[in-house]
């Protein structure tokens, strides 16, 4: 244990300017909490023994974990110092190590920047090493005081003289630290503020003042000291990332002809080629092939598409949609269904936990439910799959080449045969042979001067 690295999460953040009783590192950047951005940066550059510092409505914080993480409790907000203070006993097992020191609220930190931050810190021997960044606008940020040896110390905004105020580079809040050294230095903090909080940024002049060494890391990524305060924050977070996955996708070759509703997780992968139109919003981790057309208007969520597939309005969810597929307007894909090659699904369709064969037709106002559908299948118009009994869902099972017509009811479980014909307004309660034709229609019989006699007793009522 003593060899080994760890992390201490500070997310106990109200952040009241949000107007929310939700934890400020559970806000969302590209549909993940900021604070799953942190940790995964963490696991990413192989520091996975992790605690997290909790504090406002802890119990959403330690719901979303799940047990991911050792986690402590901050029961009042008292500064950063404070927050680390309450992950002291779960430090000194880990003395002999070092210890990464994070915002969960501030998603920009990277693994590269947590990576070579740490080599520094143990090639130069620090007791900490701050992650800083250069800024173009440092107001309102610490800046970091440098001397012949090292770092001499931060200096916050309101205590900085002119020249001072002239440094660019800037304090992250991220820090990695020798433990045993932090422990010291946290033992030395005292709320000599007017706000009566232990800052952590005091640690540095303590451990300096102690005889320690203190350096800086600048990271080459600017964005590692942004955070949200507010709701105007975050949507800045949020373009932030938006636009900086579009510049990736487009340096490997997908385009975009505007950008407008267009909304990328970070885990997405899409192939060159392909065209991303306005209104479309891919999460989790969609992985998009070459040559593909998606929207507008379409959410795309952990599914696999392959190539040369187009994607217009569509909604797909946990599902595999193959290569050379046509989906679209207004089409709604299920989780757990499988699209195959060469499938064309029309306008007003919804495919739920099922898988459809290569080259099937379903034009348009269709449900398809639970539903094994062979290859070249063609769906007339309003075809339901009947896979709820009200108790129980059944599966249908349709084979190569059988045609459905249209308002069919197929009332599962039951089986098309192959090459198999339903005619137009048919509900097929039997396995239908292959090669066969099924018709099921009542006698059509005609009440002559219905209409006129509901007339007249419609008027009898109204009184005319």
């Amino acid at each position: 244990m003593a060899d080994m690295n760890c992390a201490v999460i500070l997310a106990g953040g109200q952040g009241k300017r949000m107007k929310s009783e939700l934890p400020k590192p559970m806000f969302e950047v590209l549909g993940e909490p900021m604070l799953e951005w942190v940790i995964s940066a963490c696991e990413k550059a192989e520091v996975t023994d992790l605690c997290v510092v909790k504090g406002y409505n802890a119990d959403v914080i330690e719901e979303y974990l799940d047990g991911r993480c050792e986690t402590v409790f901050q029961p009042q907000r008292m500064g950063t110092g404070h927050a680390v203070m309450m992950a002291a006993d779960w430090l000194k097992k880990r003395i002999g190590g070092n210890v990464l020191i994070l915002c969960g609220d501030a998603p920009f930190i990277d693994s590269d920047t947590i990576s070579a931050a740490l080599e520094q810190h143990i090639r130069q021997d620090n007791a900490v090493t701050i992650i800083t960044a250069e800024a173009e606008n440092p107001y309102g940020y610490g800046r970091i005081l440098r001397g012949k040896n090292g770092v001499t110390g931060i200096v916050e905004e309101k205590d900085a003289t002119m020249e001072q105020k002239g440094i660019r580079e800037i304090n992250s809040g991220a820090y990695w630290f020798k433990t045993e050294q932090l422990l010291y230095a946290l033992g030395e903090i005292k709320p000599n503020n007017s706000q009566g909080e232990y800052y952590l940024t005091d640690s540095v002049f303590i451990l300096i003042s102690a005889g320690y060494r203190a350096d800086a890391y600048i990271s080459p990524n600017p964005n590692v000291v942004l955070g949200a305060n507010d709701r105007k924050g975050l949507l800045k977070l949020n373009d932030t990332a938006r636009m900086a996955v579009m510049e990736r996708l487009m340096d490997e070759g997908v385009e975009f002809l505007c950008t407008d509703g267009v909304s990328i997780g970070r885990n997405v992968s899409v192939g060159a080629g392909t065209k991303i139109l306005q209104g479309t919003i891919l999460r989790g981790n969609t992985v998009i092939g070459s040559g593909c057309t998606v929207g507008p208007n379409c959410i795309i969520e952990n599914c696999t598409v392959g190539d040369n597939t187009v994607l217009n309005s569509v909604q797909a969810y946990e599902s595999q949609i193959d290569d050379g597929v046509k989906i679209g307007p207004f089409v709604h894909i299920r989780p757990g269904s499988h699209i195959k090659s060469g499938v064309k699904i029309g306008d007003f369709v919804e495919v739920k936990n099922s898988t459809v064969g290569e080259r099937t037709a379903i034009a348009h106002l269709t449900y398809v439910g639970d539903s094994d559908v062979g290859a070249n299948v063609n769906f007339g118009c309003g075809v339901v799959t009947v896979n709820y009994n009200g108790a129980s869902k059944h599966r249908t099972v349709i084979e190569d080449n059988a045609f459905i017509g249209c308002n069919t009811n197929l009332i599962a479980p039951v089986k098309v045969g192959k090459s198999a014909y339903t005619a137009a307004g048919t509900t097929v309660t039997k396995d239908v042979p292959d090669g066969a034709l099924a018709i099921e229609r009542g006698e059509l019989r005609f009440k002559e001067g219905f209409a006129e006699r509901k007339l007249r007793s419609r008027n009898k009522k109204l009184g005319k």
